[in-house]
């Protein structure tokens, strides 16, 4: 009996090993994207012009994603943490991809909510960043 029970908890510490083990789903926002996937100047905070300006977003997920598209929500989330809809962003992608990446124009500052999802609207991953006019 009581080599069952170590046999019990010897495979569920191994599993939660393996668990924390693997990497997640990540995001980054960047200024660019390397040819192998690496994001180039990673930030959470970007200037931009009054007229707008353009940052990268890059998707790092630690599975092939499956899915013939990805849809990007965008939304603006005021000082007390409310959000509000901004848009959603459509990308083609390929099944077998295991990290792709989108440029997106900001126009207003603020703070900003990025969640990512399949095809199918199963979330990826999400992550914020702040957009500020330059000096």
């Amino acid at each position: 009996m009581k080599s069952k029970i170590f046999a019990a908890l010897f495979c569920a510490a191994l599993l939660a090993g393996f668990a924390s083990a693997s990497s997640a789903q990540t995001m980054y926002f960047c200024e660019g994207v390397s040819n192998d996937g690496d994001p180039i100047t990673p930030s959470t905070v970007f200037n931009i012009s009054p007229s707008g300006g353009y940052l990268k977003v890059l998707v790092k997920l630690p599975y092939s994603l499956r899915s013939s598209q990805v849809m990007y929500d965008v939304y603006q989330v005021d000082p007390e943490g409310n959000e509000t809809f901004d848009n959603t962003i459509y990308q083609d992608t390929e099944s077998s991809w295991d990290w792709f990446w989108k440029e997106i124009t900001f126009y207003k500052t603020g703070r900003y909510n990025v969640y990512v999802y399949d095809r199918d609207r199963n979330f990826l991953t999400s992550g914020q960043v702040v957009i500020q006019y330059k000096d």
